[in-house]
């Protein structure tokens, strides 16, 4: 848990930005559904755009994604209510 609101309110920023970073994963994968034609494998396209969502939304094997994010969240507010 951060120390003092500053400190929480850096984590909270660091954790946004890892997530909007991320969020270009989703948007390719999205694109690569829309641009899809009647050939084109759409269970296996939309396989990968919801594999790419759970990636950002829980982190994947390494990161933190929107839980991480959650968290830092709850703990800034926590802080900053008193």
């Amino acid at each position: 848990m951060a120390k003092s609101l500053e400190d929480a309110r850096k984590k909270l920023d660091d954790e946004y930005g890892q997530v909007r970073r991320h969020l270009d994963n989703i948007h390719q994968a999205l694109n690569k559904v829309e641009e899809a034609g009647p050939e084109d494998d759409l269970f296996d396209l939309l396989d990968k755009l919801e594999s790419a969502v759970k990636e950002v939304r829980t982190g994947g094997l390494i990161g933190h994604g929107a839980k991480g994010h959650r968290k830092a969240r709850e703990e800034y507010l926590e802080l900053k209510q008193g």
